[in-house]
């Protein structure tokens, strides 16, 4: 008979969320003990699947159902230990979007912006002071500490492909790398570098803003060829507001007029015959989602391209 596993060999499976909203012009994450957190708990054998746990766990924390949902990735390092330090946490990570948020008195789950987490990801006025200021200052001597000539050859590589020069070169889908390049350089919180002068930017606890990390980076690139940000945006809007919404996922601003003929030619909304009734200013037409051009689309295998940041 085989014994059974010792303490520190077992193994507990866990869900993680990272659960996207946008208001006014924010990408909003929900949070848990003063954004320390990403929503998370044990997987829950009542529900039949993974995802059906998932949207019955927003649901009550939200009191709104999700619209998209995919699994994100699964986060199996032998150095995840549990709170007690000795069990192994497996945890299954989810990206979800949702249009509601909490009330505003709610402290506990709480939305907070994602550029909170990460300041030197938001390009939307131009490339973000951090990173020629305080970023690749800090990662010349990491560079410079790559030992033989080819090492700090990689390094300088690594640091021009994440972050190019910080005012020109950007690749928005680059999260995930620029996140694990700062940890590895002991520049951030969680690597708990002895000599680390850590970047601005809110840390979280465990390996929480990685995971938060993969779920920007997914979102990024999924919005370049299926077009789930509808599922934040309200039922009617109009086609500033679907441009900044966009421009607060990618954190890059777009071309007006290319966006909105983009838009036009996909045929990915109709006009509502309504108008905005602001005081100030022009009106301007709503327009609702065609949802049915997605599905249309889908089945016959062609994907949505949305024009590239400027």
């Amino acid at each position: 008979m085989t014994p059974p596993p010792a303490p520190s060999d077992a193994v507990a499976i866990e869900l993680n969320a990272v659960l996207v909203a946008l208001t006014a012009n924010q990408p909003l994450v929900l949070t848990l003990e003063d954004g320390t957190l990403l929503p998370s708990g044990p997987f829950a054998t009542e529900h039949p699947t993974l995802q059906s746990g998932l949207r019955a766990w927003v649901e009550r924390q939200t009191h709104h159902p999700l619209g998209y949902v995919e699994q994100l990735y699964t986060f199996a390092d032998r150095n995840r230990p549990g709170s007690d330090g000795r069990q192994r946490i497996v945890s299954i990570s989810y990206l979800g979007l949702t249009r509601e948020r909490l009330s505003a008195g709610a402290r506990d789950p709480e939305w907070r912006s994602w550029y909170r987490y990460f300041p030197w990801e938001d390009w939307r006025t131009g490339p973000a002071p951090l990173i020629a200021e305080t970023i690749l200052p800090r990662l010349g001597p990491w560079v410079d500490a790559g030992g033989d000539a080819g090492n700090r050859r990689e390094r300088q590589q690594r640091v021009e492909v994440s972050f190019g020069d910080g005012r020109e070169t950007w690749n928005e889908d680059l999260v995930l790398q620029r996140y694990e390049l700062l940890y590895e350089a002991g520049l951030v919180p969680e690597a708990k570098h002895p000599a680390a002068d850590p970047v601005p930017g809110m840390p979280m606890r465990h390996d929480h803003r990685r995971i938060l990390a993969t779920g920007i980076a997914r979102l990024r690139a999924k919005i370049k060829y299926r077009p789930v940000f509808f599922e934040l945006m309200p039922p009617e809007f109009t086609l500033l507001q679907l441009q900044r919404a966009v421009e607060a996922l990618a954190g890059r601003p777009m071309h007006k007029q290319n966006f909105r003929r983009l838009i036009d030619q996909q045929g990915l909304v109709e006009p509502t015959g309504a108008s905005t009734t602001e005081a100030r200013g022009r009106p301007a037409k709503l327009f609702r989602f065609r949802r049915e051009v997605v599905l249309e689309r889908a089945a016959a295998g062609s994907k949505l391209p949305l024009s590239r940041p400027i």
